[in-house]
């Protein structure tokens, strides 16, 4: 198995920690290590360095070889600007194409998620490659824990293989009466973006749901053949369509599965999320250096500097040198129009 990590976010809605230079994938979050780090950290049980690929922007490939050092120089696949992950996976697949078989098997994670069970998380890889070995495309859905309405989620049919669900349907971010009405019925469980397939039946699925984009990539391929890998492919990869791979793909494919899994996982997709797997003292008050609290409860501080929160519950509080965001944890998914905002203002230096 070789495993591609996706690595080219912005990261927005961790501002103003995460900027355009430094986004969210290349922060220690928690612990002393990167997300990307512990991405990679965690793959090794399985998966050797050298079969470790990681694609990101052009902008972020000199932060991929400082926090990876171990990783060959090769093993970086170079997006000129980012689009979306159907193109993402798509320049990965003809990238490795000419270093693997169809056959071999390859998964596809994101640089930004936390998974507390890393035991459960490979055990996981293995019906993911038994079933993509037979040329199934394969996606992990998280069991949900609440009626979340920040994800996207899959409804589940019958067992089809050993520890693998049919997929009756991907349905986007739901609101909050629809999400109760999934966990009822218990048969939908959260998109992950994880994905397992053969190398040789993702770009079968790209051929036949989305031709467009294996005709550029082909074109692509006579670039990095003529010019070498380091040739500017922009005008190119600026014609692939901006979509996703759950929609380009994963929603149309015939031979589809999903596994169910619970391991701890969280897409960290923002400040709340982060908090919700924060250690808290007993009032849920969670501070990154020193501070206190006053009749105030659920708040989520990080700054280096003492902080005294009185009288406010559930509020985020992120402090940074030439930044400070306080909001409430509900609306910290909003934290991206702060930055929609100074792009359009002379405060480059805050994006």
């Amino acid at each position: 198995m070789i495993a591609l990590i996706m690595a080219g976010g912005s990261g927005t809605r961790f501002w103003p920690l995460s900027r355009q230079n430094f986004p969210k994938q290349f922060i220690n979050v928690q612990g002393s290590t990167s997300m990307l780090q512990k991405t990679v950290e965690r793959l090794l049980p399985k998966i050797c360095m050298h079969d470790i690929y990681v694609v990101t922007a052009a902008n972020q490939v000199q932060l991929v070889k400082q926090q990876l050092p171990r990783l060959p120089e090769f093993n970086i696949i170079t997006e000129p600007f980012g689009m979306n992950t159907a193109p993402c996976i798509a320049l990965s697949v003809e990238y490795l194409k000419a270093r693997y078989a169809d056959g071999e098997v390859m998964l596809v994670l994101p640089a930004d998620h936390v998974i507390r069970d890393v035991s459960a998380f490979l055990n996981s890889l293995i019906p993911a490659e038994r079933e993509a070995k037979k040329g199934r495309l394969i996606t992990f859905g998280i069991v949900p824990e609440y009626a979340a309405t920040g994800y996207g989620y899959i409804e589940a049919g019958e067992e089809i293989a050993p520890q693998v669900l049919g997929v009756l349907r991907f349905k986007e971010k739901p609101d909050k009466a629809t999400a109760e009405q999934f966990l009822k019925t218990g048969s939908f469980y959260w998109n992950s973006g994880m994905f397992c397939w053969s190398i040789g039946a993702i770009y079968d699925a790209f051929c036949k749901l989305l031709p467009e984009i294996p005709e550029i990539t082909a074109k692509i391929a006579d670039i990095w053949e003529v010019k070498g890998l380091d040739a500017d492919i922009s005008e190119q990869y600026a014609k692939m369509p901006r979509i996703p791979i759950d929609i380009g793909i994963m929603e149309k494919a015939e031979q589809r599965g999903v596994i169910p899994v619970n391991y701890g996982w969280s897409d960290v997709g923002s400040w709340k999320a982060l908090a919700d797997i924060s250690i808290t003292d007993r009032d849920g008050n969670h501070f990154s250096s020193s501070g206190t609290a006053l009749e105030a409860k659920g708040n989520f501080v990080q700054s280096s500097k003492f902080t005294a929160i009185i009288g406010l519950d559930n509020v985020c509080v992120i402090e940074t040198p030439d930044a400070i965001l306080v909001c409430s944890k509900e609306k910290s998914e909003e934290v991206k129009k702060v930055v929609d905002m100074l792009k359009t203002k002379e405060n480059s230096n805050l994006i």
